[in-house]
């Protein structure tokens, strides 16, 4: 089949987990992305289907590029994922520093609460409200310098978003564990440092100043308590802290 008059082509591969955007037939393999005039490569690689988010590393015919590269006729493009052994320092042409060496906070989109819930417990700044929209998450996300978390692959294509990530799982202990490895955060993880309920940092309170707050059975068995910065709200080590206790333990041994 010829192409039709004014149609260029340019071989692209995309390499590890970025072929899970793409159809099962061009997946590990090169193959031919048809086009006209000369498109940004940044949507041409989102045309073919995968979020620029996830990408860390271009290279045009063994040339380090950036987004606003435009695509040229026999182009050989290679679409590389956030490294997580080699330092590709040197190599970036898609932002200051490679994904994995920026200090990260995360905002979730609307379905993703569970996650919230557990990023927090590890000690991670995580943005989450059931009521922000997709353009709302996007503009926090710019102006706070946050990644966005989201099974919507749509909420990652609009050029105003430089950090994101598609979760692959679907399971809220499956999706922390995928974003601590994804990201390499283990080293990061400071429990109980944040608020479950609204993300401000957590910090011990003496017994006395919130002791007319406290259940009788708590002021009579507890001694050691922990106050929200932000909503004031109390925590102390009962029940519900050895439950996360090994959830955090199944998070490090994985």
């Amino acid at each position: 089949m010829t192409a039709s008059a004014g149609q260029k082509s340019a071989d692209f591969r995309f390499y590890e987990e970025l072929n899970d955007f793409l159809p099962r037939v061009k997946r590990k393999k090169t193959f031919t992305y048809h086009f006209r005039g000369n498109p940004a490569i940044k949507d041409a690689i989102e045309a073919i289907g995968v979020p620029h988010t996830e990408i860390d590393l271009i290279l045009v015919n063994g040339r380090s590029v950036g987004f606003s590269y435009h695509l040229q006729a026999d182009d050989r493009v290679a679409v590389y994922p956030v490294f997580e052994s080699l330092d590709i320092t040197p190599l970036i042409k898609l932002r200051p520093a490679p994904l994995r060496r920026q200090r990260l906070k995360f905002i979730l989109d609307v379905h993703l609460g569970k996650l919230a819930h557990l990023l927090r417990m590890l000690g991670f700044d995580t943005m989450y409200n059931n009521r922000y929209g997709d353009d709302e998450i996007r503009t926090i996300a710019s102006k706070d310098k946050r990644t966005i978390l989201t099974r919507d692959q749509d909420l990652l294509k609009a050029k105003v978003v430089t950090r994101g990530y598609w979760l692959r799982s679907t399971r809220p202990m499956d999706q922390v564990i995928e974003i601590v490895r994804r990201f390499d955060l283990k080293s990061s993880i400071k429990p109980f440092s944040r608020c479950l309920d609204c993300n401000g940092i957590i910090k011990k309170v003496s017994k006395t100043k919130i002791a007319s707050r406290l259940p009788g059975y708590v002021a009579n068995y507890f001694q050691d308590f922990f106050r929200c910065s932000e909503c004031d709200k109390i925590y102390w080590p009962g029940s519900h802290f050895q439950r996360m206790k090994e959830k955090i333990s199944l998070i490090l041994q994985d």
